[in-house]
């Protein structure tokens, strides 16, 4: 992990946390990452990659053990990070349906952790936020992150694996976290690392404006940095000069569909490293659509479209009173169906229309490509 941290400082860049939207997603990662030999981080949710025992992620209906063994097989030069993003307690969706006590789904957290670190994750997200009664205070997420966080140690210390944790403390809802609560919740971790002589975080997530909600960022972070939120930008500012000054690096999350200038002033502003996911998943999915259009098989739209409507994967990222149209919302929740019978069978039935079979999913790693290649440039990653 020194090569990332030695690569932020030398770059004087913010580093990449890169949601695994798709297969295609995650080749295209490996090859940005070889190509340029830069370190990516592939950040998988749990609903994305999830331990085979709890049924495995819809991406590429991968399990942890098979996607960490896909990735390390194809990342030649080492240069990909695998990291756990949002595991804790009620990550994993399904959880939600099975009516669990509290203490079953926390050993399923620590399951997933288990299999993650087994599986050569390196750096694992601590994310205590969810609870299906009522929001947490400070001290409670806290004592989740207590347990999670020597519970991951101890079984890195018996699999003799290396790791590093990133912590968060409140749901990203387009604010900004306040500097009282960063500064509390910091003291107390390293004094809780101290007792158990245990090593500090490595990332501590700070919300910084950013809210996604469909295809755009609906969060304050642009507005504070066109100067209109000096308040705010100046929170920011001692937000990161404190955790510097601890030797805890900010992550940021949330960092889709913000603009060139945006991104640019992430360096500026000091923030270490920030996470993109469903854009990326958006961009293959409208990849997808144009595919269709250019090689005169449209006849076809409508009905990726419908599965994926149906699908009612794109419910969680509505706008209240939202005014999008059907196919937007199919365009929304695209990535999540790519590995369903549904469209693999559809997908089988375009590719004997043409000829090249091999020029659909090139179009669409081109496509992601393109995008993530935005990140890098206006990160000062490359």
């Amino acid at each position: 992990m020194n090569s990332l941290i030695d690569f932020i400082s030398k770059n004087r860049c913010t580093a990449l946390g890169i949601g695994p939207m798709s297969k295609n997603c995650v080749d295209v990662v490996i090859d940005l990452a070889n190509t340029y030999e830069i370190p990516l981080m592939l950040i998988a949710s749990r609903r994305q990659i999830e331990s085979k025992k709890l049924g495995s992620g819809y991406v590429n209906n991968w399990s942890t053990e098979e996607f960490s063994k896909y990735v390390l097989e194809n990342d030649k030069n080492q240069n990909i990070i695998l990291c756990r993003d949002h595991g804790g307690p009620y990550q994993n969706e399904n959880e939600n349906k099975q009516n669990l006590s509290f203490n079953e789904v926390m050993n399923n957290a620590k399951e997933s952790f288990k299999i993650d670190i087994k599986s050569n994750f390196r750096i694992i997200h601590i994310d205590p936020t969810e609870n299906l009664i009522s929001d947490l205070t400070e001290d409670e997420m806290l004592n989740r992150i207590y347990e999670l966080y020597e519970f991951c140690y101890s079984v890195a210390h018996e699999y003799n694996k290396q790791i590093f944790i990133e912590i968060s403390l409140g749901k990203e809802d387009g604010g900004i976290s306040n500097f009282s609560e960063v500064e509390y919740a910091i003291r107390k971790i390293k004094e809780f690392c101290n007792t158990k002589n245990l090593p500090w975080p490595l990332f501590m997530v700070i919300k910084t404006g950013n809210h996604v909600l469909e295809t755009k960022n609906i969060g304050i972070l642009e507005e504070i940095i066109s100067g209109k939120g000096l308040e705010e930008q100046n929170e920011i500012k001692k937000i990161v000069d404190f955790c510097n000054k601890e030797k805890i690096m900010i992550k940021e999350h949330n960092g889709d569909y913000l603009g060139d200038h945006a991104l640019k002033y992430h360096p500026k502003m000091g923030i270490h490293a920030i996470n993109v996911a469903p854009e990326f998943g958006v961009t293959e999915t409208k990849a997808i659509l144009s595919w269709l259009e250019n090689n005169d098989l449209k006849k076809f739209t409508d009905k990726f479209l419908e599965i994926s409507y149906n699908s009612k994967k794109w419910e969680k990222w509505m706008i209240q009173n939202s005014t999008t149209t059907k196919k937007d919302k199919a365009v929304i929740s695209g990535h999540y169906i790519f590995s369903s019978k549904e469209f693999n069978k559809l997908k089988n039935e375009i590719l004997e229309m043409v000829d090249d079979k091999e020029s659909f999913d090139k179009f669409l790693k081109t496509e992601i490509k393109i995008s993530i290649l935005r990140y890098l440039k206006c990160l000062n990653i490359i």
